[in-house]
């Protein structure tokens, strides 16, 4: 019996760059615990500019409620722009569990 292989017509990959008072505001442990809850797999960490930044891959219905997620942010954030990129489907951001890298 052959494994099935992941569908990419129903899953998504993005990098997407946050911006706004986003550090310092527990974005990252946020963002990890939405992601988690949604069964996601990728990265967030903090940028030396202020700015977060976010790798993430899933279900294409699930990743868009983490991007509107982002677009406010846990309580303490104001948000001010969120760029996305969309990406292939290959790639680090799929086949782990949701995690919060080392600022860079």
């Amino acid at each position: 019996m052959m494994e099935s292989a992941v569908d990419f017509t129903t899953t998504r990959r993005v990098h997407a760059m946050i911006y706004g008072h986003v550090q310092g505001v527990w974005f990252r442990v946020s963002t990890q615990k939405v992601a988690q809850k949604l069964g996601l797999n990728g990265w967030v960490r903090n940028c030396r500019d202020g700015a977060v930044e976010l790798m993430v891959g899933g279900e294409v219905d699930k990743v868009a409620e983490l991007l509107t997620w982002c677009h406010t942010g846990p309580e303490l954030a104001s948000v001010v722009r969120v760029d996305v990129n969309e990406l292939d489907e290959q790639g680090d951001a799929l086949g782990y569990p949701f995690g919060v890298l080392q600022s860079r």
